[in-house]
C-alpha cells in the first residue's frame, strides 16, 4: 500500500476520534455505505499501484507469457493478439489484478453480509465474462443435476471467454463436466487440456497383451491374441535382421524398417485388444497396466491412419461400459480426443466418438451402446425429447455405415452434381432422416458376417454365424442400449430382414422382452430373401470355390428353416398388426467379373403382408437412394411417419 494510503488512513482515524465516554452505535445502513465506499477507493488505490508499477518497471512480456503458460497444464497454448505487443501486456496484467481484488472483496463482503457469492457476482462491478465464468464454473459442481445441465449449455453456449479464461476451465472442470461439453455441438476445443505426449510406445501392446489373461474367455479372443502376438514376435525378431516379414494370417511380404509393416503388427494387436476390451473384467486390467495411455500415445502417431484410429477409439467405447474406468479414461486425455473426433467430417470417426462419449455421459444418457450398436442421432446432447427409435440391420458383407451411403456416382454424375454443389452423404440415416425427423433416435447394428469361411478372421467364429446365435447377441445389446422402451421400427436390408424376424420370435419367448414386441410398429425390408435365393444354390454348387459359411447355406431357396421362420413370422405380425413395406430389386448384381444375377427375385422379397414396390435398381443399391428427393428415401421416410403414427404426439410433430 502506497504512503498516500497509509496517510488518508491516520487522517481518517484522527479525526473521527471523539471523547472516551461518548458511545456510537454503528447502523446498519451506515456499515452497507461504508463497504460501497471501501469498494470504490479499494479499486482506485490498485488501479494506482500497478499503473505506477508499469511506470516503473519495463516488462518483458514474452518473460511474462512463458511464465504464465507454465501454470497452465494446457500444453499448447496460444497468445491472444492483444498479448502480442507492451500495451495489451499491460492492459491484460491490469485487468487480471482487478479482477482478483474484485473477487476478493466480494468474499469477504459475502460473509459479512450472510448472503450467496452468486448474487454478488451478478452485481459487482467487473468484467462480466469474468465473474459469469466462476459463477457457471460453481454451479457445474452444484448437487442439483438441473444447475448443472444447464451451466454446461451456458459454458458451452458462449462463444466470447478469452483464451485465458478456456485454459482457466480446462484445467477446474471435472470429467463429468468435460464430458458434457464434449457432447455439445461444436464445442470449443480449448475447453479440454490436451492428452500428455511423454508417454514411449516401445513394445506396449505386445506387453499389455501377454499381460491379460487368457483363461474363461472366447476361442475367438484367445485366437486373436495369439495372433496378433505370433505377428508381433516375428516382426520384432525380422527388424533384427533388418526386414519386416509376415507369415500365417498376416500379409506375406518383405520391406525395409522405413515402410508400413510395424502399422500391420499395430493392426493385429488392436483386434485382439478389442476383442479383450469386451470382455468386462478385462477391462480393469487394461486400465491398470497403462493401456489407456498407451492406446493414446498409438492414436497420437498414427494420425494417417484413420482404420487404427477407429479400432483404438472402439476399445475407448466398450472401456466406458464400465462406469468405475470413466475418471481413469478422462484423466488419460480422452475426452479431448473424443470432442475434436465428434467434429471430424468423416461420418465413421465421428461415430465412433458419439458412442464412446454417450457411454461416458451418465448425466444425461441412461442407455449403453455395446460393441456394433451405433447411434447416429442424436449424437450430442439436445432438449428435444426422443419419442422412438429406427434401427438400420445390415446384411452379408454389409456394415453399419456403408451399407446405408448414399447411391454411388459415376464420373459423369459427380461433374453434375460438383455443379448443383450437392453433397455426398456416407450415411443417409445420419444425414437426412435425422434432419427430418430431429425427434427420432437412429441406431445402425453392426455385426461380422462372411459370404465364405475364405474371409472369416476367426476359425471359431464360423460356428457362431447362424441365425439363431446372432439374434441372441443382438438381442442382448440393444436391450442394454434401451431398445424396446420406445416406439421401434425396424429397417432391414437382405439378410438382415431376416435377422430382425428371428429377434422378433426370440422375443415373443423372453418375457423381458415383450415390450420389445408391443412397441414394434413397423418393419421395412430392401431386398430380404424370405424364401431364399438363388445365390445361395450357386454358391452350394461350387462351394469347392467359395466355401458357403453357414449364413449362405440358411439362405437356400426354399430351405425348411426359412420355411419354418417364415410361417411363424407371419403369425406373429399379423397378430401384433405391425406395418411392412418391401421393396424388391429388378436389375441383376454384378458378383464377379463373369457373373451377373437377379440375387433376390421379386417373388422371394414379397413377405406375403403388406406393400411391396419394385424398383429398377441392383441388389446392393436397393438400400442406397440416389438423392434426397428421389422416390426410394421419400417413400421410406413417409412409411417411417406413417408407422409411428400411434406413437404419442409424433404425428403432431411430423404432419
Amino acid at each position: 500500500m502506497s504512503a498516500a494510503a497509509l496517510r488518508w488512513i491516520r487522517c481518517r482515524r484522527l479525526s473521527t476520534a471523539g471523547p472516551p465516554s461518548v458511545k456510537k452505535v454503528l447502523q446498519w445502513k451506515d456499515l452497507s455505505k461504508l463497504l460501497d465506499k471501501s469498494a470504490i477507493l479499494g479499486c482506485l488505490f490498485i488501479t494506482y499501484e500497478v499503473i505506477a508499477l508499469d511506470k516503473a518497471v519495463t516488462i518483458d512480456t514474452s518473460a511474462i507469457l512463458q511464465e504464465k503458460n507454465k501454470s497452465y497444464i494446457y500444453l499448447r497454448a496460444t497468445p491472444s493478439d492483444e498479448k502480442d505487443n507492451l500495451t495489451g501486456g499491460l492492459t491484460h496484467k491490469a485487468r487480471r489484478e482487478l479482477h482478483k481484488a474484485a473477487r476478493r472483496f466480494v468474499e469477504i463482503s459475502s460473509r459479512l453480509l450472510l448472503q450467496s457469492l452468486d448474487e454478488h457476482f451478478s452485481h459487482v462491478d467487473a468484467d462480466p465474462h469474468e465473474v459469469a465464468l466462476w459463477v457457471l464454473l460453481k454451479k457445474t459442481q452444484s448437487a442439483n443435476k438441473a444447475i448443472r445441465l444447464e451451466a454446461v449449455q451456458e459454458l458451452a453456449d458462449n462463444h466470447h471467454w478469452h483464451d485465458y479464461q478456456y485454459q482457466t476451465a480446462a484445467q477446474v472442470i471435472d470429467h463429468r463436466t468435460a464430458v458434457g461439453l464434449a457432447r455439445m455441438p461444436q464445442v470449443d476445443l480449448r475447453f479440454f487440456r490436451h492428452p500428455p505426449d511423454s508417454y514411449h510406445l516401445n513394445d506396449g501392446l505386445r506387453q499389455l497383451l501377454a499381460s491379460l489373461p487368457q483363461t474363461e474367455v472366447d476361442k475367438c479372443v484367445r485366437y486373436f491374441t495369439s495372433l496378433a502376438l505370433r505377428e508381433s514376435t516375428q516382426s520384432l525378431a525380422a527388424q533384427r535382421g533388418g526386414l519386416w516379414s509376415f507369415g500365417g494370417n498376416g500379409l506375406p511380404y518383405a520391406q525395409s524398417l522405413t515402410s508400413v509393416p510395424s502399422e500391420k503388427v499395430e493392426s493385429f494387436c488392436l483386434q485382439a485388444l478389442v476383442q479383450h476390451s469386451k470382455v468386462r473384467s478385462h477391462c480393469d486390467h487394461i486400465v491398470a497396466n497403462g493401456g489407456l495411455q498407451l492406446l493414446q500415445r498409438v492414436y497420437q502417431l498414427r494420425t494417417d491412419s484413420m482404420k487404427i484410429q477407429r479400432n483404438i477409439v472402439r476399445i475407448i467405447g466398450n472401456l466406458a461400459l464400465n462406469e468405475g474406468a470413466h475418471q481413469a479414461i478422462a484423466q488419460s486425455g480422452w475426452v479431448s480426443v473424443l470432442a475434436e473426433m465428434m467434429q471430424c467430417p468423416h461420418i465413421m470417426q465421428a461415430s465412433h466418438a458419439a458412442r464412446a462419449l454417450a457411454n461416458l455421459d451418465r448425466e444425461t444418457v441412461k442407455e449403453k451402446y455395446p460393441d456394433g450398436v451405433y447411434i447416429l442421432h442424436p449424437q450430442t446432447r439436445s432438449n428435444q425429447p426422443i419419442k422412438a427409435d429406427v434401427l438400420f440391420i445390415h446384411g452379408i458383407l454389409g456394415a453399419a455405415f456403408k451399407t446405408w451411403r448414399q447411391k454411388d456416382r459415376n464420373a459423369l454424375e459427380e461433374e453434375e452434381a460438383a455443379k448443383r454443389e450437392d453433397d455426398y452423404t456416407e450415411c443417409w440415416p445420419k444425414s437426412w432422416l435425422a434432419a427430418d425427423c430431429p425427434n427420432l433416435r437412429v441406431l445402425s447394428v453392426e455385426y461380422d458376417s462372411h459370404l465364405s469361411d475364405w474371409m472369416a478372421q476367426c476359425p471359431a467364429e464360423n460356428q457362431r454365424m447362424s441365425l439363431a446365435y446372432r439374434s441372441q447377441e443382438l438381442l442382448k445389446k440393444l436391450k442394454l442400449a434401451g431398445v424396446g422402451e420406445r416406439p421401434v421400427v425396424w429397417v432391414a436390408h437382405s439378410m438382415g430382414g431376416l435377422l430382425v424376424k428371428k429377434m422378433l420370435l426370440d422375443a415373443l419367448q423372453d418375457p423381458d422382452m415383450h415390450g420389445l414386441l408391443q412397441n414394434t410398429k413397423g418393419i421395412m425390408f430392401y431386398s430380404v430373401p424370405h424364401y431364399g435365393t438363388f445365390m445361395a444354390e450357386y454358391s452350394v454348387n461350387v462351394r469347392y470355390l467359395l466355401f458357403p459359411s453357414i449364413e449362405v447355406r440358411e439362405l437356400c431357396k426354399d430351405s425348411p428353416a426359412l420355411r419354418s421362420l417364415n410361417d411363424n413370422f407371419l403369425n406373429l405380425a399379423k397378430e401384433k398388426d405391425f406395418k411392412v413395406l418391401s421393396f424388391a430389386e429388378t436389375l441383376p448384381t454384378n458378383i464377379g467379373p463373369m457373373i451377373k444375377i437377379l440375387v433376390v427375385p421379386t417373388q422371394s422379397a414379397n413377405l406375403g403382408i403388406g406393400e411391396l414396390i419394385e424398383v429398377d435398381v441392383d441388389h446392393l443399391n436397393i438400400c442406397k437412394p440416389e438423392r434426397k428427393d428421389s422416390f426410394l428415401y421419400k417413400r421410406s421416410l413417409q412409411f417411417i411417419l406413417d408407422a409411428l403414427q400411434s406413437a404419442a404426439d409424433l404425428s403432431a410433430e411430423y404432419p
